[in-house]
């Protein structure tokens, strides 16, 4: 499956073309609604449509019983998880976030978000990128899920959390989905501290995946080489450091940000069963403690009244060695990758923006856009992946030609994607100066939008004039 498609029809037709929707009509009109929204991803569905015919049949779309959010989406999915190469090592990001709509919008269907006063639902996310290259593959998999009653205090105690309608399910329930990866492939689900949880590592294992995975739980009882049984604050207090490394700390709204100077240690663990034990993990787990290395980071000067850094992050990788603790960090400084998706989705696609009349209707727009998100995201990466391939390897030769025109650039007919790319993220607002650094997804969507009208209208030009 191609990196990046920037002809809106030729993406459409590949992403939604084998879409089996119970008639053929409706994959077409598929095909037709998510090409509109790849020219405008923030417009509304009036603004990307333009004439009421064709959005009224988004809006038919959309209502059909068969057209659901898992029978758009997973094609997708389908494709991204069997484009692996055999010998590659992917990366699979999972994470949540909430679509929330506000607590004005009275849908039928929608749940509480955040303290229970908005009006939305959740997305459950697998996003796969490759731990090379750090490249976009797409979506592996998702989870749509709805909070049923607003968040209330609840004690924390160990029998709450095992009980078995938990909504930390789901981070078990999407590994299940992504499923064991092809015949000579690894992949490495990576998630936060809400994966924290025996059952994760039990999924990922059984599905026969790696993981990086941070802990949440220090107080956790392991067993180290030696025999004993430990909580792992103890056990990680008893490790020498062994070296020192830079953390780069993103800013909050109480800090700003900075490079924090942190030790490393690592450690070899077996995690034993909780001790609050689910029918789930006396028919599937191991009976023997499950075998893993540790790895700690930990800022040991911190600036006055800022809060020090420390991450603890299990992994079934091995953790013998500085090399080996560094691929376990590396894999987990990529996380933030799938907020980035959220932010595509929310921001570059304004998917809570979007005014449906159910919940049903708006979770299947949602399965577009994120499809779409993935688009936007991947514009970010196509000169990193193969910076000398030529421009009209990937776009209109057309469109080549207008970009150099427009950017009133010499004509180069053997123009490479990445010049290519710097000149759509200049057209979006990149101003292309030494400390500017590569140009993000939000100037080349802008960019891109600006192309397209460009090509619009000089395709409707040299209509007029034959």
């Amino acid at each position: 499956m191609p990196a990046l498609i920037l002809d809106p029809q030729a993406w459409a037709t590949q992403q939604f073309g084998s879409f089996e929707l119970g008639d053929r009509r409706r994959t077409r009109r598929l095909m037709k609604v998510a090409m509109q929204a790849a020219a405008r991803p923030d417009a509304s569905t009036p603004d990307q449509t333009e004439t009421w015919a064709d959005c009224k049949a988004a809006y038919r779309l959309f209502d059909e019983d068969e057209v659901t959010f898992q029978a758009i989406a997973e094609p997708h999915y389908r494709q991204v998880r069997a484009a692996c190469e055999a010998g590659s090592l992917k990366l699979i990001i999972n994470d949540t976030t909430e679509i929330d709509y506000g607590r004005q919008r009275h849908v039928p269907g929608l749940g509480p978000t955040g303290k229970g006063t908005g009006r939305g639902f959740f997305l459950h996310t697998a996003l796969m990128l490759d731990s090379v290259t750090r490249c976009i593959d797409g979506l592996a998999g998702q989870e749509l899920f709805y909070r049923q009653s607003p968040v209330r205090p609840k004690p924390h105690n160990n029998s709450r959390r095992r009980s078995e309608d938990r909504e930390s399910q789901v981070w078990g329930r999407l590994i299940d989905q992504v499923g064991p990866p092809p015949e000579g492939v690894k992949w490495v689900h990576v998630c936060d501290r809400g994966a924290d949880d025996y059952e994760v590592f039990c999924h990922a294992r059984q599905q026969r995946c790696g993981w990086v995975i941070r802990a949440a739980q220090l107080t956790r009882l392991l067993c180290p080489p030696d025999g004993r049984t430990v909580s792992l604050e103890e056990y990680l207090a008893e490790q020498p450091a062994r070296g020192t490394r830079e953390v780069h700390v993103p800013a909050t709204p109480k800090a700003p940000r900075r490079t924090a100077q942190v030790e490393l240690r690592y450690a070899s663990i077996a995690m034993p069963w909780p001790k609050v034990v689910t029918a789930w993990i006396r028919k599937h787990a191991p009976k023997e403690p499950l075998p893993m290395g540790v790895v700690e980071l930990r800022e040991v000067a911190p600036p006055p009244g800022v809060e020090p850094v420390r991450w603890v992050l299990y992994s079934s990788e091995p953790a013998t060695s500085v090399p080996e603790a560094e691929t376990i960090i590396d894999y987990y400084e990529q996380r933030p990758t799938v907020e980035e998706f959220h932010k595509a989705l929310k921001t570059g696609c304004r998917v809570e923006k979007r005014y449906y009349e159910t919940a049903a209707r708006l979770e299947r727009v949602t399965a577009v856009l994120c499809v779409l998100a993935v688009r936007l995201l991947q514009m970010k990466t196509a000169a990193r992946e193969n910076p000398e391939q030529p421009a009209r390897e990937v776009a209109p030769a057309r469109w080549v030609d207008l970009l150099q025109r427009v950017r009133r650039k010499p004509f180069d007919p053997a123009m490479t994607i990445r010049q290519f790319v710097r000149q759509l993220a200049g057209l979006g607002g990149h101003l292309g100066r030494k400390g500017d650094g590569e140009p993000g997804w939000i100037t080349l969507w802008r960019g891109l939008e600006k192309l397209l009208l460009l090509v619009r209208g000089a395709d409707v030009e040299r209509r007029r004039c034959g």
